[in-house]
């Protein structure tokens, strides 16, 4: 109606029964708000937790394939351990090979309920959380096994609470996932326990120097208190706390009857019994061979873990060597007694090292402390004889006081170094200080002074059946100087070089009866250069013709380069490229051994003509087994099955996998070998003389004389070596590879082969045996070779088709005297004048008449 208020509000409520309605109805609560609450609160500490502790938490399903860091083991040729290379000293050992009594004394040390938890001990945790809480120190906690074993393997050593709550979960994942006996395992491997020991095994040879099965109950129980810090219980300077925390573990063992009354007694009467801190004995053996070894691996495989699963400080290999400890040893006894031959009477050249001494107290006598941490820094050592290194303590009037690395010390006497200093005079004595290392020896029960040799030099030998090393010296000593001159040294190998220049002659045409004259010989080289005019050692102008046998037992220069000259440096420097010695310009300098190499390099490339031309580099490694016993180098590797054998069970023989090629042709080198035979004979090696075997050989001194030389052997093993400077000076005038080299390789050979059966080197197919005269080269008919060395005739060995011939005359009619007076005239003189060119007989025919050999 007109003026009347018709609006109206409408309000829509829809059905209160809805999902919304109650919703609404049950958040009005209080007791339901909390709950929302704590579920958001839950929600966001999930989010943390997984933010801070769950998120790229490792998988505990790792420790099933878990493989530890191993060191690399090296074993000799006989399957010997000599070296092993780690960072980490470890051993691994399965549960079954813990002693009982070990297992129990960790247990008693670290978590006496560990068979009983599930990884984490809640007690010990909460008691560890009110100690930290009340303590500003570093905080502690009561870590089970379980947790050591996820704290060093999976989530590293952090100090914070988020770590510990990281390690208790993996702890319980463990728990879940592996059984007792192989947590302990794990733990008991890889537990580290100082002195770079990690695991039990590897700890009782770093402290006791024994296997862990020969330890005794106090020794066991020392080796658990170790975990709680190394450092902390040194068992010589601080054997006072170690001593008391150790009868601590003890005292805990009989508590929880781990052990008996008995035993506690005995073992608590017991000193640590440990050892001074040492290198294993094992790697004091074949410094340079094993050094080069390890060089090998890591250009092969790397160093560390991020290398790849083989590196050689983690990855465990075993690696089979053909080093020989014997011919080792006669090897380096040999070059060692060579360089101080050479150089004694030459004076003192001063301490090894230097090192200043800590400035601390002076002890009771006056001498400052300090110095055996000082020396076994420098890991300075000597195995000559009864040499040892010392360290000058302190220097008095008419004596000095030394210390050695185990700790003992002694008395050097005045009288006891009183010879000249090198290059500045004055007595030894008088040049001493505090913090010298020297080398000394005893005498009269003191000590004297000894001489390292200035001069140095290199030594390898090995079979050349194989081209495996058998042995390698680079030095003295590895431990003073680790330069391996064996392999790293390149030096002018003077004369031993001539042997493959002649053998390159012997493929291109030449025989070892050809003629070459011995005569001043000159090249133009060229404007820059001009003439080039070559002379023998010594300045000898030259003596003629000669044979090539001659000229190779002579050591002519003039010869060589003759030689070289008329079959063409090319092929002269591609045969010693070919055997390994070195890539060399073509001057004829080459042939002379002015191409720089080393004495490695030229013992194989002898090695090369004593097995009949075959060969390839040589080798130090056999072959790489990873930690579960797999050949993985070299590629291809096979076992030859049955090699080993003690007795032949009358089928096929087993066939080595042979890796050489032929380098050059095999009567080439085998007519090498037999040439230099007689360098042996009667040439510049004839100290070798009375070794009454079958031996080939060369000498070598290069120009100053800056280096002397000698390489040769038997069929069996083929060694060389070299003396000379590091940086290359002259040896003196009189040094020569005949007087200075070639008697240390016969003192290494008398030893080496000793009761080894002599043997001749084996010729090749198609080799021919002529008799021939060894001044002229000509046949000889009449006459038969000898035993004496200087016998005028001789057997010696030619190609087929190269061998000297007898000429015959065309066939006569017969009743025609004139003409058969004629042709024997003719045959008179042809025996006496050089061979022209006649009609000759059937090879066959003479071959059969004769057996091959004439």
């Amino acid at each position: 109606m007109p003026g009347s208020d018709t609006s109206a509000n409408f309000r829509l409520v829809r059905d209160a029964g809805g999902f919304a309605a109650r919703l609404r109805a049950l958040s009005s609560r209080w007791w339901a708000r909390w709950l929302m609450v704590a579920a958001v609160l839950a929600a966001i500490g999930y989010a943390l937790l997984w933010l801070l502790v769950l998120r790229n938490l490792p998988s505990v399903d790792t420790l099933r394939v878990y493989e530890p860091p191993l060191p690399t083991n090296v074993r000799a040729i006989d399957g010997t351990p000599i070296h092993s290379y780690a960072r980490e000293r470890r051993v691994e050992l399965a549960y079954a090979e813990y002693p009982p009594l070990l297992v129990r004394a960790f247990l008693a040390a670290e978590d006496r309920t560990f068979f009983e938890h599930h990884g984490i001990d809640y007690p010990g945790i909460i008691a560890a959380f009110l100690n930290n809480l009340q303590s500003s120190r570093r905080p502690v906690g009561a870590s089970t096994i379980t947790q050591q074993v996820a704290k060093n393997l999976l989530v590293g050593n952090e100090v914070s609470y988020v770590r510990k709550l990281r390690e208790a979960i993996l702890a319980y994942r463990i728990e879940d996932t592996l059984t007792k006996e192989q947590i302990l395992e794990l733990y008991l491997n890889q537990i580290p326990l100082g002195r770079n020991a990690f695991g039990v095994e590897a700890a009782s040879h770093a402290y006791f120097d024994k296997d862990l099965s020969e330890l005794t109950l106090g020794q066991l129980a020392y080796l658990a208190i170790l975990p709680k810090g190394p450092a902390n219980y040194e068992p010589f300077r601080k054997a006072d706390r170690a001593l008391k925390r150790r009868n601590f573990v003890l005292s805990e063992m009989l508590r929880n009857q781990f052990i008996t009354e008995a035993q506690y007694d005995q073992a608590r009467a017991e000193p640590i019994g440990a050892v001074v801190r040492q290198t294993p004995k094992f790697e004091r053996v074949g410094g340079y061979f094993v050094e080069e070894v390890r060089r090998q691996l890591v250009e092969k495989f790397g160093e560390s873990e991020r290398d790849g699963p083989f590196s050689i400080y983690s990855g465990g290999l075993w690696v089979r060597t053909s080093f020989d400890p014997q011919i080792q040893q006669y090897a380096q006894e040999a070059l060692r007694d060579g360089l101080i031959r050479y150089d004694r009477g030459r004076g003192w050249d001063g301490p090894v090292a230097h090192v200043d001494l800590p400035p601390r107290s002076p002890d009771a006598d006056g001498a400052p402390r300090g110095w055996l941490q000082a020396l076994v820094n420098k890991n300075i050592g000597v195995d000559y004889k009864d040499w040892r290194a010392a360290i000058v303590i302190a220097v008095a009037q008419s004596a000095a006081e030394i210390g050695f690395a185990d700790g003992r010390t002694g008395t050097l006497p005045r009288w006891a170094a009183q010879m000249p200093v090198r290059g500045k005079g004055g007595t030894a004595f008088a040049a001493l200080a505090p913090g010298d290392i020297i080398t000394v020896a005893p005498e009269g029960g003191v000590f004297a002074l000894r001489a390292l040799p200035r001069v140095s030099g290199g030594m390898v030998v090995q079979e050349p059946a194989t081209g495996r090393v058998v042995a390698m010296q680079g030095g003295f000593d590895a431990r003073l100087n680790s330069f391996n001159r064996a392999t790293q040294a390149m030096r002018q190998p003077g004369s031993t070089i001539k042997p493959l220049v002649y053998a390159s002659a012997l493929e291109n045409g030449l025989t070892p009866a050809s003629i070459i004259v011995d005569a001043p010989y000159c090249v133009y080289q060229g404007a820059r250069l001009g003439q080039k005019c070559f002379r023998n050692f010594g300045g000898g102008q030259g003596s003629g013709p000669h044979t090539m046998r001659w000229g190779i037992e002579q050591s002519r220069n003039l010869m060589t380069v003759r030689a070289a000259s008329q079959i063409g440096m090319d092929k002269v420097v591609d045969t010693i490229n070919r055997m390994g010695v070195g890539k060399y310009p073509a001057y004829l300098s080459i042939a002379l051994g002015a191409g720089e190499t080393t004495v490695q390099r030229m013992v194989n490339a002898f090695s090369i003509l004593a097995n009949q031309g075959r060969g390839a580099p040589s080798t130090l490694i056999d072959y790489v087994q990873d930690r579960h016993g797999k050949v993985i180098w070299p590629e291809g590797w096979r076992a030859c099955a049955r090699c080993n054998a003690p007795d032949w069970n009358g089928r096929a023989m087993p066939r080595p996998v042979i890796r050489q090629r032929q380098v050059i042709d095999p009567v080439s080198a085998f007519q090498m070998v037999h040439i230099t035979e007689g360098v042996i004979q009667r040439g510049t090696a004839t100290v070798l003389r009375d070794l009454n075997r079958p031996i080939f050989g060369k000498t070598g001194t290069s120009t100053g004389p800056t280096d002397v030389w000698f390489i040769g052997g038997t069929p069996q093993l083929v060694g060389g070596l070299y003396i000379g400077y590091d940086t290359p000076r002259s040896l003196g005038s009189y040094a020569q590879g005949g007087t200075l080299a070639a008697p240390i390789f016969k003192a290494f050979a008398q030893k080496a082969y000793a009761g080894m059966e002599p043997m001749p080197f084996r010729a090749p197919a198609g080799v021919r045996f002529v008799r021939i005269d060894r001044g002229s080269g000509r046949p000889v008919y009449g006459g038969w070779p000898s035993d004496d060395p200087k016998a005028a005739t001789i057997w010696e060995a030619f190609k087929p088709e190269s061998e000297p011939r007898r000429a015959v005359a065309r066939q006569i009619a017969p009743g025609d005297a004139a003409a058969a007076a004629a042709a024997a005239a003719a045959a008179r003189a042809r025996s006496a004048a050089p061979v022209r060119q006649t009609e000759r007989a059937s090879d066959s025919d003479f071959l059969q008449r004769e057996g091959g050999i004439y």
